[in-house]
């Protein structure tokens, strides 16, 4: 009797488990409760466009306990956070519906990114905002640039966080503090943001490039 062709091995639930990406970030840590309240206060403060002494004023607390709560390092009482919910003129039930956190998202259509044209020295630098986070420690502002035909060199760019550039048409020199790498279809730069960057020449245009920006959020 011929026996049939072994099939494809079961996979083992345990090894399922352990598939993660490439990625070394930590695993997501589910906030508090007191995490939770202090961030959504401090949403529905800058929503409301209210500075912090404002409402803790109106509030009747004192500035360094409303900063506590936002960050959710007390666990207030229910008098205090009634409190300042009276001062944002939110109810109180509105803090405790939203305590399953919600993760942001922002979804772009191709060409629909809100364009901004760069002036004066930085004419002809068209960048094109591909998302927006509200929340979250970390500000990302990913770009579409591109440098039209009419685009000047400029390198002294200079803002907190790191930046990352993927080239994806056209050529250039660019600069970082007192390095060069010219850059085609493919390449990528890495770099320290807090230090004078710009592309130093314009080898081939018009050309395109993927910038992410990142840096912490304001405390306020």
């Amino acid at each position: 009797m011929s026996s049939s062709p072994p099939g494809p091995a079961a996979a083992n639930p345990s090894d399922i488990e352990d598939l993660t990406t490439g990625s070394s970030a930590p695993p997501v840590r589910e906030m508090t409760l007191e995490e939770s309240l202090g961030s959504q206060l401090r949403l529905l403060r800058r929503q409301a466009d209210l500075r912090g002494g404002d409402v803790a004023h109106t509030a009747g607390i004192s500035l360094s306990m409303l900063s506590k709560i936002e960050n959710g390092q007390i666990s207030p009482s229910l008098s205090t956070l009634q409190a300042v919910c009276r001062a944002l003129n939110v109810p109180l039930s509105q803090l405790f519906s939203t305590f399953e956190e919600q993760r942001d998202c922002s979804f772009v259509r191709s060409g629909q990114g809100v364009v901004i044209e760069r002036r004066g020295t930085k004419a002809g630098h068209e960048y094109q905002l591909l998302g927006h986070l509200l929340g979250g420690a970390l500000v990302v502002e990913p770009y579409l640039i591109t440098l039209h035909e009419d685009a000047q060199p400029y390198t002294n760019f200079r803002h907190n966080g790191v930046e990352l550039i993927y080239m994806l048409s056209g050529r250039v020199v660019y600069r970082h503090d007192t390095d060069t790498y010219e850059m085609g279809p493919g390449d990528t730069l890495l770099f320290d943001s807090g230090s004078p960057h710009g592309p130093e020449k314009l080898l081939e245009k018009p050309m395109t490039y993927l910038s992410i920006i990142a840096y912490p959020r304001s405390a306020d």
